[in-house]
């Protein structure tokens, strides 16, 4: 079961007239469309934390191991 919680969002007249239009085309609540958003930003963010945790190295195209013996080789 999923337990949810009312919140109020103040929303500019354009966001809700996209919002609407949306809601219409995909035949589904205003309400479903915001938690879909929702969803997908705290995915991102935790992706994006995730990657995080691999620090510098992370974006290396090069094998840490690799690099490493290359490196020694070169002793």
């Amino acid at each position: 079961m999923v337990k949810t919680m009312r919140t109020l969002v103040d929303v500019g007249d354009a966001q809700l007239q996209e919002l609407d239009e949306l809601s219409k085309e995909e035949k589904r609540s205003r309400a479903a469309l915001i938690r879909e958003a929702i969803d997908d930003f705290l995915a991102k963010r935790r992706n994006k934390h995730e990657g995080d945790a691999f620090g510098l190295w992370g974006k290396q195209k090069i094998d840490g191991l690799a690099y490493q013996m290359k490196v020694r080789n070169e002793w």
